[in-house]
């Protein structure tokens, strides 16, 4: 990595600690509503009427609007596809995969942040998401961002539990709890701007320890949400962190010129998921109860086929983002006055680290299987 690079790098990374420092229902709906926009025909035979979603800004739709942090989405360009182009706070042009998620199974267009105070009970009812951008499964990562870690959006899942108590009573929250979708997505930012950034972690722990660890962490949060009710819980791996525009822009030997995936960086990714997977299956083989479903959702392949079978998927850019030279630019470094790409469907990424709304859109009709096993009764 060359010595502008970690300037520019570090100089992120002290804006993070001096921002850091300086601040330290559901069956009660009537059918006028179940006839609104958001019912529609079930995708399957299912019995899912709400989603949850946890994880960073691959999943949040805006929870970060309301945290005193610089990774924020809720201004333009970010939204600039979203209906009547709305920044909500979702790191893409438009809808994120969880997005779509909700809406084939029947439940709703868009899954709304958990923090919005506006939200009506039916809102509640049919599921939020406690994902925070920036956020991971180590302490540490959310704290480098002063962001929402996994263990206060478990404690929020708690909060929401009790507020919908209040409305629709403790046994019709607990079906509802006990019949929802669970998404997990959240370890990316651990490696991408924990370990392989900041150098707290490398001096403590090998790269092989970090991902036992990184293993251990989600097992605690999955062992958290299924004692809170879960029952059918998708767990997202890692993408190819080589392909992500600004992984090759910190990591190339040329970033103008050569703008390859850095495989080093994909290997640990493709490992990481081996060993994601093989912990799930193992949480899956020792949860006696049925009904519980707990899987791993492949997002690496997907995403991967993309960039390396571009012209399959009608896409003309795929190392660097729609947003302004998309090589370094993300969140406010991607802003009103940045240039932005004429057609962001040419490009699978929006900045220089999140999906476009297309590319999130194939990454769902990649991963529509799991879905499938997940809500079908």
């Amino acid at each position: 990595m060359s010595s502008s690079h970690m300037h520019w790098l570090n100089a992120l990374h002290l804006q993070c600690f001096s921002l850091v420092m300086s601040t330290w229902v559901l069956f009660n709906i009537s059918k006028a509503q179940a006839q609104g926009p958001v019912a529609r025909q079930k995708a399957l035979k299912n019995s899912v009427n709400a989603i949850f979603v946890f994880g960073d800004s691959t999943a949040d739709p805006g929870n970060n609007n309301y945290v005193t942090t610089i990774f924020k989405g809720n201004f333009l360009p970010y939204g600039r596809d979203f209906p009547n182009r709305v920044p909500t706070g979702r790191f893409t042009n438009g809808r994120l995969a969880y997005d779509f998620v909700a809406s084939y199974a029947g439940i709703k267009e868009y899954v709304p942040p958990y923090s919005d105070p506006t939200l009506s009970i039916e809102e509640l009812m049919t599921g939020v998401s406690f994902a925070s951008a920036g956020s991971g499964f180590d302490p540490l990562t959310p704290q480098l961002s002063n962001v929402i870690s996994l263990p206060k959006q478990l404690e929020y899942f708690k909060e929401y539990q009790k507020r919908v108590e209040l409305v629709i009573g403790r046994k019709r929250t607990k079906n509802l709890v006990k019949n929802a979708l669970y998404i997990v997505s959240a370890v990316t930012n651990d490696f991408v701007v924990n370990y392989f950034t900041v150098p707290i972690r490398r001096k403590r722990y090998s790269l092989p320890d970090y991902m036992e660890v990184s293993l251990q962490q989600v097992q605690q949060f999955m062992q958290g949400l299924l004692g809170q009710g879960a029952r059918r819980i998708g767990v997202v791996g890692l993408p190819p962190m080589g392909c992500l525009p600004v992984v090759i822009t910190l990591n190339s030997n040329n970033a103008i010129l050569n703008r390859g995936c850095v495989d080093y960086f994909s290997s640990v990714a493709r490992h990481h998921n081996l060993m994601l997977q093989s912990k799930l299956n193992t949480m899956q083989s020792n949860l006696f109860e049925s009904a519980v479903r707990v899987i791993y959702i492949d997002v690496y392949g997907p995403l991967f086929d993309m960039i390396i079978q571009s012209l399959k998927f009608n896409f003309d850019k795929v190392s660097s983002g729609c947003c302004g030279t998309g090589l370094l630019e993300a969140s406010y470094l991607c802003n009103p006055n940045s240039y932005v790409c004429y057609d962001p469907s040419k490009y699978v990424f929006w900045d220089s680290i999140h999906p476009s709304e297309k590319a999130y859109k194939l990454l769902f009709e990649a991963t529509k299987s799991h879905i499938d096993f997940l809500i079908t009764d």
